[in-house]
């Protein structure tokens, strides 16, 4: 018998669980946090005219938050990002609403934003709005890089049809619930 499950029930378990029972050290956060701002930043050089905008926002810092994760960026002169100073201070805090990872998902999944809540400077938060809807990261392009291009489509064609299914099996599941 097929189990009724929702694909991202293990997700939601494991961001309890580093939530209340793990708490990684500040070393293991600021790693990933580090990590995170160079896949940004990979993402943003491939798209001149966001960097641009970027640069008019230089150290200008946003605080964004989801659940216990937090993380605040600011901007450079260059149009990137790095991790904000601790003694700055936020001009725009974005919050998702949605505690659960499957909504998340499932919101991405659908080509929608996922709800959030902003505080703070509207200017900024139009800037952000705008990375958002026109940065793209083009996995496919990367991925040629190192295995070729035909094995790169493969793939990426492969994940476009699963993540079309898994999107088609949630909406199912939310109609039906």
């Amino acid at each position: 018998m097929m189990s009724n499950a929702s694909p991202f029930a293990l997700a939601d378990r494991l961001v309890d669980l580093i939530g209340t029972r793990f708490v990684p050290p500040p070393w293991a956060v600021t790693e990933v946090q580090s990590r995170l701002v160079l896949l940004l930043n990979h993402v943003l050089q491939q798209e001149p005219q966001a960097m641009q905008r970027l640069a008019r926002q230089s150290g200008r810092v946003v605080h964004l938050r989801w659940r216990q994760f937090a993380i605040r960026l600011a901007a450079t002169r260059a149009g990137l990002l790095e991790l904000a100073a601790a003694d700055t201070a936020d001009e725009l805090t974005l919050e998702l609403t949605d505690p659960s990872a499957a909504g998340i998902a499932d919101k991405l999944l659908r080509g929608d934003k996922p709800a959030v809540r902003i505080e703070g400077d509207v200017m900024l938060a139009a800037e952000v709005n705008w990375l958002a809807d026109h940065v793209r990261w083009d996995l496919e392009e990367d991925l040629s890089r190192l295995i070729g291009d035909a094995p790169a489509h493969a793939l990426a064609d492969a994940a476009r049809r699963a993540a079309r299914g898994l999107g088609s099996l949630m909406s199912r599941r939310q109609a039906a619930a």
